[in-house]
């Protein structure tokens, strides 16, 4: 079962798609997405993760800019002008009212059990920033905008995936990963930036699979 709820944050009304598991969930999970929107790739990865035992919630974070909330979730295409509004919309949006937005979905799914959270591309830097500010075991996926923080103690357990070929995050980047926080483990697959999307070129099943197996076993020592 999947529909969207609304959640109350401080700076508004969010919009999420809840996924539901078949009997009690083993915890919950925030999907954060990508600078697309909560779109149907975002809403499917929720399902999954439902189907795999979780109570899960991907919430529609463009819904906090401009003045007004879209009548439906903002979803972008997968291509240049997708890629610009994105970006607009997540600087727009800042890094403070997207944690407020993780931390809304967190308490909306505290009796599922523990919470942690998942990220990809700008989601998978707000999912490092959960663990480090919020305390939420969090799974980042090639999150171009990591570096920033590294240098913040974590409050929770990271796991890093990174694709070796992924022009937007070069080697240097995914060794600051290792060398300032070695304590988190942090893999690199040979592929492309949105390895996991299994819409546009980029994707990569084989990658996508070991790293979700990965995630999964994460979440399974962390959240239990």
């Amino acid at each position: 079962m999947a529909e969207w709820i609304t959640l109350d944050t401080h700076y508004g009304p969010v919009r999420a798609w809840h996924a539901l598991p078949d009997g009690k969930p083993r915890a919950g999970l925030v999907v954060i997405q990508e600078i697309f929107g909560a779109n149907a790739h975002i809403r499917g990865v929720a399902e999954r993760y439902a189907a795999l035992g979780y109570e899960v919630l991907a919430p529609s974070f463009f819904d906090l800019v401009g003045e007004q909330a879209p009548p439906s979730p903002l979803e972008l295409p997968y291509d240049k002008d997708g890629v610009q509004d994105g970006l607009a919309a997540v600087d727009a949006l800042g890094v403070e009212k997207a944690l407020a937005v993780v931390r809304a979905a967190a308490t909306r799914l505290a009796p599922a059990g523990k919470v942690g959270t998942v990220g990809y591309c700008w989601g998978g830097t707000i999912a490092l920033l959960s663990a480090l500010r919020l305390g939420l075991p969090s799974v980042s996926y090639y999150g171009a905008r990591n570096t920033h923080y590294l240098d913040e103690t974590p409050k929770a357990p990271v796991l890093f995936h990174f694709g070796s070929l992924d022009a937007s995050i070069p080697p240097e980047a995914v060794q600051q990963h290792r060398q300032k926080l070695p304590q988190m483990a942090t893999w690199v697959y040979p592929a492309d930036h949105a390895f996991n999307r299994e819409v546009g070129h980029a994707y990569d099943p084989d990658s996508a699979n070991l790293a979700l197996q990965r995630t999964l076993d994460f979440f399974e020592e962390h959240l239990g």
